[in-house]
């Protein structure tokens, strides 16, 4: 299974790709939107600011939102973030920064009166609903966050994580094959790799049943 991650220079790719290359997938990484067009997965990472984010994945945004509908596409931590509709983080007060719009939901801070922010640590996760990126995955599994933003749960959840408040740990769009984890998947230990075994088994299926269909 091909997974080409995106690269417009926020992140370090490597640990990723490595976690993506012992989920048995043949990864490449481009920042050339005619091979993302043409990926048969795709994986949109993030670290830093939303708005830092948004700027420099710009060029790939058509690509993404036309890929969204018939592509696997796999959002990390800000990646993640990027998929919602929008977000609060370096906007001015009371004004928002548009993300992709692929998951309904607003991406905002994480209650710092209530808890220590930024988050940063393992942490247990609560499967919410059926999705093929969870499989395997069991309440009170841990998973690794590093972040002081998030979205509040709702029907997009896949799993939530309690820190202060519940939050989206995984999510996915109406479709299903746009999902994301707010956490990080490459540092979370077996919990992590079982995320992006599922991730590739998931686009693996998603190629063979277009192609039989």
């Amino acid at each position: 299974m091909n997974v080409t991650i995106i690269d417009y220079g926020v992140g370090n790719l490597r640990s990723l790709r490595r976690g993506l290359e012992r989920a048995d997938a043949s990864v490449s990484v481009s920042d050339d939107p005619a091979e993302l067009a043409a990926a048969e997965a795709l994986v949109l990472p993030g670290v830093g600011a939303f708005g830092e984010c948004v700027r420099n994945s710009k060029p790939f945004h058509d690509v993404l939102v036309e890929a969204a509908e018939d592509t696997p596409i796999l959002g990390v931590c800000v990646g993640l973030q990027l998929l919602y509709t929008e977000s609060t983080e370096s906007a001015p007060d009371g004004e928002t920064i548009p993300g992709l719009d692929l998951i309904p939901g607003r991406v905002e801070r994480l209650p710092s009166d209530e808890v220590k922010v930024p988050h940063m640590g393992w942490n247990e996760l609560t499967v919410e609903r059926d999705h093929p990126i969870a499989d395997g995955i069991d309440d009170g599994d841990y998973a690794y966050f590093v972040h002081s933003y998030c979205s509040e749960t709702a029907g997009h959840t896949v799993a939530s994580c309690d820190y202060g408040f519940d939050f989206a740990a995984i999510a996915a769009d109406e479709a299903g094959n746009v999902m994301g984890t707010q956490f990080h998947p490459e540092k979370s230990g077996e919990t992590g790799l079982g995320i992006l075994d599922n991730f590739v088994e998931y686009a693996r299926r998603y190629r063979d049943d277009r192609v039989t269909a």
